[in-house]
Order: C-alpha cells, then sequence, then structure tokens
C-alpha cells in the first residue's frame, strides 16, 4: 500500500529548525537501503559505545518530528521491523525476553555479506535493565501513525493485531500482585539507572493508561478481539480511578496525609497503604502551595515516593489521564517551582534529587547519578516537547512559549546535549553526549505544537484543546 502523508498547516522555519532537521535527518539509519529509525546521537568527540542503536524510547520524538512534517516512511518502517524483533514464543527460560516484550533497543550490523537487524532486549544494557517502556510506546507510536496518515490497513494486518494482543498479554496477565498498576523491576523505564523506581512508578503507569487506550482504537472489532476489549476497559476504569485517588498529591490530600492514622485494618481503613505521616519531607510541606498539585512519583505497602516526576505527571495531561482541575493544578506547580522544575534548561526529570545517606542507599552510591546530575534531579531537553505538549493542551500557551524561548537560547549553541546538570540545569552535563537525537527531536515536535495544536492528536487521546478559565 502507498501511504500519502498528510502534514497538518505549513511553517516558516527559523535558523535553529534548519540546523535541528539537518540534524535529525544525519542521524537516520537504513537497513537494506530504507530508514527504519534513528541513532541515539552522533557524538563523533568519544566513542560510539551503544549510542549507533535506535533505541524504541528515544525514537519516539523523532518519529512524532517525521509525522507533523508528512515524512512517515521511516515510521511505517520502524513499525514493522520493530515488530519483527517482538518476542514471539513463551518460554520458561528466564533467560529469554518474556512474550511480547520489544527490544530496548536494534542496531544494523554486517553478517557475511548481509545486513542484518541486531535487537538487545536488556542483556547487553548496563546493569541489564529490562525496557518495560518499550512495547507501551511501541502501541503509541503505532496510534499515531495511524492518526498522521489514516493507514488503518498496517494496523489492522494480522501480524500487528497478533503484537497487540502479545502486549496486552503480557500487561494483562494475572500476577501476585491485587492492584490495577503495572508491578516493575529498577530502571525499567526513561529513568534505567538505580534510582529507588521500582513497583509502581508513575511513568509505566501512565504509559500504561496511554497503550490501553492505543489498543482501544487500534484492535479491530471481532470475536477474537472482543475479551481483549472487555480487558482493557475495564483494566482503564480501575487504573484511572487507582491513580486518581492515590497517586494524586494536592495540599488538601497532603493535610490528610498529615493526619492519618496507622495500622488501620479492614474495609473502613482510610491510610489504605499505611503510609506513616513522619515520611512527609520537610520540603514539600513548605514546598506545595494550596493551588498546585501533581501525582506522587509511586506508592506500595507503607510508602509513598513525595519526589516530582516530569514525564510521568506531563502525560497525565496529554493522555487525559488527569482531570481538568489536575492537569491547571500542576501546570501552577511547574509555574510557581519554574526555578526548581525549568530552570535554565526544560525540563528537570525528578525532583528534588536524591542526596547524602538516602543517595548511598538507593542509587548504590552511582556517580552517573550524583546530586542533580543525569536521572538524579538532571535537566532532559528531550522533556521540552513533552512540556508544550501539556502547556497547549490546557491553554497555558504562556509557558510553553517561555520554555521554548530559553531552550532556544542554549541548545544550538550548546551543540543539543543530551541532559543537563546542575541546581537549575546550567552545566552541560558531566557526560553527556554532543547531538543527541531525542533533544534534537524534542525541540522539532515542541516547535510544530506550538505553531499548530492539531498536532496534539498525535500523541493525545483527547483532540480538543482545554481552554483555561480564569
Amino acid at each position: 500500500m502507498t501511504v500519502t502523508s498528510r502534514p497538518i498547516g505549513t511553517t516558516t522555519t527559523t535558523l535553529i529548525e534548519q540546523t535541528a532537521w539537518q540534524a535529525l535527518k544525519a542521524s537516520i539509519l537504513y537497513y537494506q537501503g530504507h530508514p527504519i529509525g534513528t541513532i541515539a546521537a552522533r557524538d563523533t568527540s568519544v566513542d560510539t559505545l551503544n549510542y549507533d542503536q535506535c533505541f524504541m524510547r528515544d525514537f519516539v520524538p523523532s518519529a512524532l518530528a517525521f509525522l507533523t512534517r508528512g515524512d512517515v516512511e521511516i515510521v511505517r518502517n520502524f513499525l514493522i521491523e520493530t515488530l519483527a524483533l517482538q518476542s514471539q514464543e513463551k518460554h520458561m527460560d528466564y533467560f529469554k525476553p518474556g512474550q511480547g516484550l520489544m527490544p530496548a533497543s536494534f542496531k544494523v550490523q554486517i553478517v557475511g555479506d548481509q545486513e542484518q537487524i541486531i535487537a538487545d532486549f536488556g542483556e547487553q544494557a548496563i546493569g541489564r535493565v529490562t525496557p518495560i517502556d518499550s512495547c507501551l510506546w511501541w502501541v503509541i507510536l503505532l496510534r499515531a501513525y495511524v492518526k498522521a496518515t489514516g493507514d488503518s490497513q498496517l494496523a489492522s494486518k494480522p501480524e500487528f493485531q497478533d503484537g497487540i494482543r502479545l502486549i496486552l498479554d503480557l500487561c494483562l496477565a494475572a500476577a501476585f500482585d491485587m492492584c490495577p498498576t503495572l508491578l516493575v523491576p529498577d530502571g525499567a523505564f526513561m529513568i534505567d539507572r538505580r534510582m529507588g523506581v521500582y513497583g509502581r512508578p508513575l511513568e509505566i503507569q501512565v504509559l500504561f493508561y496511554a497503550m490501553l487506550k492505543s489498543a482501544q482504537e487500534l484492535l479491530l472489532l471481532n470475536d477474537q478481539n472482543l475479551l481483549y476489549l472487555n480487558a482493557v476497559e475495564e483494566r482503564l476504569n480501575h487504573l484511572s480511578a487507582h491513580l486518581q485517588e492515590y497517586y494524586w498529591l494536592d495540599f488538601k490530600h497532603l493535610n490528610e496525609i498529615y493526619r492519618y492514622k496507622e495500622e488501620e485494618f479492614g474495609d473502613r481503613a482510610v491510610n489504605k497503604f499505611n503510609i506513616y505521616p513522619e515520611t512527609i519531607p520537610q520540603w514539600l510541606i513548605e514546598w506545595l502551595s494550596k493551588t498546585a498539585g501533581y501525582y506522587a512519583g509511586n506508592i506500595g505497602s507503607g510508602w509513598m515516593d513525595f519526589r516530582f516526576f516530569a514525564l510521568g505527571n506531563l502525560m497525565t495531561i496529554i493522555t487525559g489521564l488527569a482531570t481538568y482541575e489536575q492537569s491547571q493544578a500542576i501546570m501552577n506547580l511547574i509555574e510557581q517551582r519554574w526555578n526548581d522544575l525549568v530552570g535554565q534548561m526544560p525540563m528537570k526529570i525528578c525532583f528534588p534529587a536524591l542526596q547524602e545517606l538516602e543517595w548511598k542507599i538507593l542509587t548504590g552510591c552511582d556517580p552517573k547519578n550524583a546530586p542533580w546530575s543525569y536521572h538524579n534531579g538532571g535537566h532532559w531537553s528531550v522533556l521540552l516537547w513533552v512540556l508544550v505538549a501539556a502547556a497547549v493542551k490546557v491553554g497555558r500557551t504562556e509557558i510553553a512559549q517561555k520554555a521554548i524561548a530559553i531552550a532556544e537560547s542554549s541548545l544550538q549553541t550548546d551543540e543539543f546535549p543530551e541532559y543537563y546538570d546542575g541546581r537549575y540545569g546550567h552545566l552541560i552535563g558531566r557526560e553527556a553526549r554532543k547531538y543527541q537525537t531525542w533533544t534534537i527531536a524534542g525541540y522539532l515536535v515542541a516547535k510544530a505544537i506550538i505553531t499548530n495544536s492539531e498536532h496534539l492528536s498525535l500523541i493525545s487521546n483527547e483532540n480538543l484543546v482545554m481552554s483555561r478559565v480564569v
């Protein structure tokens, strides 16, 4: 089938956009003469390590950037080739990837005189972390492709329907857990190093929600899919209610936790997870205003992670998981705590940083995740597109414009680095690669969305921009 692109609107590009587009196109990975993805970075000053591979999560902003321009071939090829890499067989051998799992990354390698695509499911990764988010992003991206092109025939193919069902089998399988959330090991998503993000981290839950919403749209209505569609609908209802009730944290809920009674038993328990009020950090009491709020980073038995995680919170807005009031409260928080969360480069991946004994225990004394560096309170420019998308969706375009202006003041001069360090993100990251592809693509997607909010439909399950009530 020949897919015709349907670009939304036209734009006039600036010099930095032209430079970014040139850099993005230079990062394209080819297989048998066809574009199939983008490599992680093109920094010729250091060894490539695995930065010459295409990472599933890294390609998402690249794909969105291409789709906003009507360049659909690379996204279609990526979806087809990565589906072929999906683990299809059920194993009792736990040294092999589970059925339905998508790889963390892949590379094109010459074997003999043939090109081959070699997948990495985490076997080669530092710390051997499992890429739980890969399969979630794959379904989300498939929906974005269909939305941009109208090519529903691709998603309707038997192999694509099988791929979606395998992912649902993996995510909806019965387990020891009795919560609607997904239970995952540490380092299972963008924060792919030990950071105390095991259990039920927010980002995985929001991506899980977005994947289920996308699967609802992509699965054909037939006898084979009916059981899946019913299971998806039921899980969505339970998941959204659970996250909104237990993860949401505003001043009112904070005060409730402060007054919690402990060791409650039975159906009438208010403090269902037995959270001890003494675990509320002092910084939070002084930091959270009565007009702000956010989704906590994690919750489990006797534990709530009070850190603010940017991607998870912004995706609650984009996907429609957060209510209108919650969405505005999250944007209020970002606006009120701009120096903490945005600073000199949008946006900080999590706040606050783990320090001293907490850093030693939770990161294992990881020098790369030193306080205010890398995943431990570092600033990641790729998050610009998510911040802009969330702000535009809820009518807070002034936040989006301010963030883009800050990014434009440094990104090109700094050669599009991977991340920034420092309390306010003013230092190029100590080990940051230059010309990091998702930094480049994130900027381009942000510009596309601020120029034409219709591009939000690629990633948002709700097409309408919500106007702010002043």
